[in-house]
């Protein structure tokens, strides 16, 4: 049996026209397919096919099946240009592991919260530029917010007139990110690959100047020496202490690559998530007067704008030999693809799946394989519990010092790179300010 017979059943168009359709319209597209073909289907978005699962029980195989079996990091591959090749998210088999190993320490306990103060200080600096009585688009003030909060959690610099380091480097993120996470440029890396030289030239020029001011802070923190690091309380200065058991630690290169990732995974995609969460909650009578208030419907409002827009469509899995997932038996090579979009509007988990109803969170907890936004199993995303702390004290900071309205109808989803967001950057009007 060939390869493309082993497949599931899925449309039959070419990929010049289901990629494009896929990148404007995922939730239609996967909707229809799932409406047609039902829980398990074959897309062809990139070269490779897609097959797509919407049925929990198979995600479960995909984020429970042994590392060698599934990689992420061949079917990530399209995030290389932008990453490098020493990422996390882009490594597989006993690399990944060691660089998650040296990463996680940096995610838990006692090291996220000290961060929370950090978080509600750029958040009610961000506050001061917002107008009372107009339209704002809060998705720039989102990632001005989750921006300061990298720079200074993850890299550790404090605004300091006297050197600029800060302000330097957010600038340069802030002008590099805006450019290479447009939807051009990842529907050019999907059309020629992310190895093909154009790619590479493009993102190496765009990359050089951030690349040299990272490599540059990476050097100055290393000559300080681990006394100095072991008194700091960033992300940097942790990894740089960072060892496994054979004393190996993280070079020039990995750390480099390691900052992209946590920029990248850390900033666009909580700034997407703050936006849709306020654009959710405007629009719900008595919904931000009640994340005000009452920390355990805040978080049940993260985890609820998470299941309902998903700001990342599909988490995807290379088979590196033929497997049976979800009752059907794939050839090597296959990528698949639990789809978060599907999973989470399912109606047998998820009653009325459409409407935005936080409550659903008080009355029960997620579940492992049927709330997904950050993938799972080993693969399962490092600042998950960083994201969603971030995330509902944001919320609950300016739920606490504005009043805000809804501006127009909901907003449909568009494409960015490769998330998702609102389609006017979450439009509220400030109709009251608090303190």
């Amino acid at each position: 049996m060939s390869a493309a017979a082993a497949l599931p059943p899925g449309p039959r168009a070419p990929r010049a026209v289901q990629m494009p359709t896929w990148l404007a319209r995922p939730l239609w597209f996967a909707e229809q397919c799932r409406a047609r073909f039902g829980d398990v289907f074959t897309v062809r978005i990139e070269d490779r096919p897609w097959v797509m699962l919407a049925d929990p029980a198979a995600v479960r195989e995909v984020f429970t099946a042994p590392p060698d079996l599934v990689h992420a990091g061949d079917a990530n591959a399209i995030l290389r240009p932008m990453l490098g090749p020493s990422s996390v998210l882009l490594l597989d088999g006993a690399e990944h592991l060691h660089q998650r190993r040296l990463m996680l320490p940096a995610f838990h306990g006692d090291r996220l919260r000290r961060y929370r103060d950090i978080i509600v200080e750029a958040t009610e600096r961000a506050l001061e530029g917002w107008p009372v009585g107009e339209p704002v688009a809060l998705r720039p003030h989102a990632q001005a917010i989750t921006l300061e909060v990298i720079v200074r959690a993850v890299f550790g610099l404090e605004p300091d007139p006297a050197d600029g380091a800060h302000d330097r480097l957010r600038a340069l993120l802030s002008s590099v990110l805006d450019r290479l996470t447009r939807a051009r440029r990842m529907v050019t890396i999907a059309a020629l690959g992310p190895d093909h030289p154009r790619i590479r030239a493009l993102f190496a020029r765009e990359l050089r100047a951030v690349d040299a001011e990272l490599l540059r802070l990476v050097a100055a923190r290393r000559a300080a020496g681990d006394a100095a690091l072991a008194a700091r309380d960033d992300v940097l200065s942790m990894l740089l202490l960072a060892r496994d058991e054979d004393g190996r630690g993280l070079s020039d290169r990995e750390l480099r690559d390691e900052l992209m990732t946590l920029l990248v995974a850390g900033h666009e995609t909580t700034a997407n998530s703050l936006a849709w969460a306020f654009e959710r909650l405007a629009r719900t009578p008595g919904a931000l007067a009640r994340v005000a208030r009452d920390p355990a419907y805040a978080e049940a409002a993260v985890r609820e704008t998470l299941r309902l827009r998903p700001v990342i469509a599909v988490v995807a899995r290379r088979l590196t030999r033929p497997a049976e997932i979800g009752g059907r038996q794939l050839p090597e090579g296959t990528v698949v693809t639990p789809c978060i979009l599907l999973v989470h509007r399912r109606p047998d988990v998820y009653p009325d799946p459409g409407a935005f109803r936080p409550e659903r969170f008080l009355e029960r907890p997620p579940g492992t394989y049927t709330w997904i936004p950050f993938g799972g199993g080993v693969r399962r995303c490092i600042g998950a519990t960083f994201a969603q702390m971030e995330l509902q004290l944001v919320l609950e900071t300016i739920a606490r010092r504005v009043t805000l309205e809804p501006v127009g109808g909901p907003e449909p989803v568009r494409r960015r790179a490769i998330t998702l967001v609102p389609a006017r950057g979450g439009e509220v009007r400030v109709v009251a300010t608090h303190g």
